[in-house]
Formats: C-alpha cells, sequence, structure tokens
C-alpha cells in the first residue's frame, strides 16, 4: 500500500517517454518524470522514493528527500504569499502549502517558520504552525537514558526547547549547552531525566557523561578567561591536568574530545584553543 507523504518502495513497471512508471498497487501507477531518472531503471527494478501529490493533482514521484515526511516537524523557508496561503521550500520541485486557516502568526517571504508536516484531504500535504496541537508537554514512551531525535525549536529563559520524536516537547538547560543551536536545526540528544510532572529535561549527551558535561563548561570558561588558549592537550602529563582542574587525564581527554566533536575547541599540539563561532549567521 502505497503512503502518500512518505518514502515507499515502488517497483518499475514501466519506461516510457512520459518518465517511468512504478507500480502502486490500488493507487495505480505512479509516475516518476524524467528530470528524475537520468539514469534508465530496469523493469522489476525496486526503488526507494517519495510519494506526493503533483501539481495536476497526480500521485508523483521522487527519488529526493524532502525536509520532512508527513508526521514530522520541520524549519522550512517561506518562499511565496498568495490567497490562497504561503508556499514553503522543502526541497521538492513542488513547493509546499500552508493555508492561511494553518497560520499562528503573519509569514513573511524570506523567513522561517515551525511546522508540522499533515495530510489534509481538501489539500494534499500541507504544513501547519499549530505545532501546540501536535506536542504533548508529558513523555510516555520513552526512558531516561534514551538516544532521541532533537529539533531545536525556542529559547527559553532556562534553556532551550527541542521537539523529541516528533512528539514530545523537551528541555536543554543553558548552563548544560556548550555550543551553537539554530532554530530547526536536528540534533541527536538523550532523555536526561523524567521529571515527576512527566516533562522531559535533555543532554546532548549520553549516559555516563555527567561529569564530563560539567567540566565540559569549567573548559569553555577557562578558555574564555585566556584569550581562548590552554596550555593543556590530550599528550599533557597527568599531573599538570589535575593541578589544573582537579580531575584525571581520562576525564580531561574525553571532555576536550566532545567539545571538538562539537566543534568548539581545537586540539593542537601543545594546548587546546576556543574556536570563534561568531561569524555563525542565526536565521
Amino acid at each position: 500500500m502505497v503512503e502518500i507523504g512518505k518514502l515507499n518502495h515502488l517497483t518499475v513497471i514501466l519506461n516510457h517517454a512520459s518518465g517511468t512508471y512504478l507500480d502502486g498497487g490500488e493507487a495505480g501507477k505512479i509516475l516518476l518524470p524524467p528530470r528524475e531518472t537520468a539514469i534508465p531503471h530496469a523493469v522489476g527494478e525496486e526503488l526507494e522514493v517519495f510519494v506526493y501529490l503533483g501539481s495536476d493533482g497526480q500521485l508523483t514521484a521522487t527519488t529526493h528527500l524532502p525536509k520532512a515526511q508527513i508526521g514530522e516537524f520541520a524549519w522550512l523557508k517561506v518562499l511565496t504569499i498568495n490567497d490562497v496561503g504561503a508556499f514553503l521550500d522543502w526541497g521538492l520541485p513542488k513547493d509546499l502549502l500552508l493555508p492561511y486557516s494553518e497560520q499562528k502568526y503573519p509569514l513573511e517571504e524570506g523567513r522561517h517558520c515551525l511546522v508540522k508536516i499533515l495530510y489534509s484531504p481538501e489539500y494534499g500535504i500541507t504544513a501547519t504552525t499549530r505545532i501546540e496541537d501536535y506536542l504533548n508537554y508529558e513523555a510516555y514512551y520513552v526512558k531516561e537514558g534514551q538516544a532521541v531525535s532533537l529539533l531545536i525549536a525556542d529559547k527559553t529563559d532556562t534553556g532551550i526547547k527541542a521537539i523529541v520524536n516528533d512528539k514530545f516537547w523537551g528541555l536543554l538547560y543553558h548552563n548544560e549547552v556548550f555550543q551553537h543551536l539554530r532554530k530547526g536545526q536536528k540534533i541527536e540528544g538523550y532523555i536526561k531525566r523524567i521529571r515527576e510532572d512527566r516533562r522531559i529535561d535533555l543532554s546532548l549527551y549520553p549516559p555516563g557523561y555527567s561529569k564530563v558535561e560539567g567540566f565540559a563548561g569549567e573548559i569553555i570558561e577557562k578558555l574564555q578567561r585566556n584569550q581562548g588558549y590552554l596550555a593543556l592537550s590530550d599528550k599533557s602529563p597527568p599531573e599538570l591536568i589535575y593541578n589544573q582542574f582537579g580531575v584525571s587525564k581520562k576525564v580531561f581527554k574525553q571532555a576536550i574530545g566532545n567539545l571538538y566533536k562539537q566543534r568548539l575547541i581545537l586540539i593542537e599540539e601543545q594546548g587546546i584553543r576556543l574556536v570563534d563561532s561568531s561569524h555563525e549567521q542565526k536565521k
């Protein structure tokens, strides 16, 4: 059965001048347009394609992956606005419609908005900015320590709100985040704690890294106080590291390894250097 707005595995049944036709079962033949078929596909070959409604209202396939599928959230750019609604860039030839009825606030061309992808019988695949209607603050079916997908949404006084597994709200505390996070960024995270009210506290570090997590902040602070450079590296003697930070060389190496992966520091022969991230632009 073909799932509209999702990835499907469909079989090639016919090659034609108008394109390649795929077996959609009860949905009938689904066209993969010529622009998608620079390399001929053999009859019987199985392709992974995304199925959506083309401009003519017919089911159409593409080998390109959109920025989000039905049921997912995404931070998308507003391309145009007309009498029907706003049209968003979601990575496919046909732009994604955000009807006026699904706009919680006024939009501007060229700006981005956080949306959920829906299927509407009237419009087909559409978007909505009424995301609060589709997210829960109370978490179920997840557990502490579990790896989850995060979509960075907004900043609060306490921390950074993120959408967890396209289902829940979660929070990354400011004092536990040592990298630049932008709205719409997708990143892996972990369930740090499920509070008594079932709300989720998040971490960017796996379980067991709590000591490294806090220590990483100490390293960043000390780098900032020393013009962005410390004469300590993963090759420094354990005694020197302990005298500077009061931790073992193993903990120090784990911490700077994490910071390096996050592109916050450079590890040089004789020391570590803070990366200047001021050039990063916020959307």
